[in-house]
């Protein structure tokens, strides 16, 4: 029996039922295996279990730590194994304009319908065409209450700051997001194409480059809970999954503005299992395994419906669901053609300082 038969048997039997995978020619065979890159955090052996269980299809997680690191390996056909990749938005716009991505067949995923209005029509990726948003968030600054008696509120404070934080800060290792942060903390555009914006930019972080510790996008989570560091930027499902551990963490998206990320699902260019990354996709869209998401792995469902079926403190959770005052102040990343090369070597002579 296929793994698509096991599964549409198994799942009907839970009151949920797997679209129906049929026969198609550019599905080149079936597998029990299924290798998707992903960001660090976004699975744990529960979710990989289930899975298994309700398809008999064992999933191999691979992380990447920035989506220009994850574009490289792929580009590089270090990615020819991956079956799913977790681009941000962003990254699938130039994916697909790379003809690296399948264009998906709708009639083989359900949960579609399901998604938030402004998650359906995504500018990055008008109709859900290569993609399925799957998380999203903000980016912001995580920092210890206890230690910092003046708490930061916007991104002006590490550099006000600097003295205070000497090498107990860190910096996501993501360009757009760094050189973002310096450009909205100067009033312009997280996306500017402005050469002049972009330099300026730059050479703001150069002042701020004696006090960062390092550009990490995962690293401080231990140093921050044992105090090595006072305060990180970080994505806010990070910081979701971490206050727990410490009640003196706190999180805040800057006022003057930050990035509002999604993450998404997509199937890679002959990828190996394709009929594996539909049943991935559907599985991740079902509410209930959604929503045990946000409670389990704390970050933020695209999903309506798995909204609807959390706990009030969840709903209620600012990092999360921030408030619209919030989100209003926030843009999405797009794509910045030529300009990309701009913000590439002002990152590279940044790190190298």
């Amino acid at each position: 029996m296929s793994a698509a038969t096991i599964t549409v048997s198994t799942l009907s039997g839970c009151g949920w039922r797997l679209a129906e995978v049929k026969s198609n020619p550019k599905m080149r065979g079936r597998s029990d295996l299924l290798y998707i890159y992903t960001w660090a955090g976004y699975t744990d052996q529960d979710l990989l279990d289930r899975f298994y269980n309700e398809t008999g299809i064992k999933v191999v997680a691979d992380v990447f730590d920035s989506n220009e690191s994850m574009l490289a390996r792929v580009q590089a056909g270090g990615g020819g194994a991956y079956s799913v990749i977790y681009p941000s938005d962003y990254m699938v716009q130039k994916m697909t304009n790379l003809n690296l991505l399948t264009q998906l067949d709708q009639s083989l995923i359900v949960g579609l319908d399901d998604l938030f209005p402004q998650f359906q029509d995504p500018i990055y990726d008008p109709g859900n065409t290569h993609s399925v948003p799957i998380s999203w968030g903000t980016t912001g600054l995580i920092y210890n209450s206890k230690l910092l008696s003046t708490p930061p509120n916007d991104w002006k404070y590490l550099w006000e700051n600097q003295d205070l934080v000497l090498k107990r800060m860190t910096l996501v290792n993501d360009v757009r997001e760094v050189i973002g942060c310096a450009l909205r903390k100067l009033g312009y555009s997280y996306n500017s194409t402005n050469v002049d914006n972009i330099k300026e930019a730059y050479q703001e972080l150069l002042t701020l480059k004696p006090a960062i510790a390092s550009f990490t996008t995962d690293g401080w989570r231990s140093q921050i809970l044992v105090e090595d560091l006072l305060i990180a930027m970080c994505y806010s499902s990070d910081a979701a999954e971490i206050k727990p551990e410490n009640e003196d963490l706190e999180y805040i998206t800057p006022r003057s503005g930050s990035s509002l990320w999604t993450d998404t699902l997509v199937i890679p260019k002959n990828a190996p299992n394709p009929e594996g990354a539909y049943q991935w996709i559907n599985f991740m869209l079902q509410p209930d395994v959604a929503a045990q998401i946000v409670e389990r792995l704390s970050f933020t469902t695209a999903s309506r419906k798995a909204y609807q079926i959390l706990p009030e403190e969840l709903k209620e959770d600012s990092t999360l669901f921030p408030p619209e005052s919030v989100l209003e102040k926030c843009e999405s990343l797009a794509p910045l053609g030529k300009y990309e090369e701009v913000y590439e070597r002002y990152w590279t002579q940044l790190r190298s300082e």
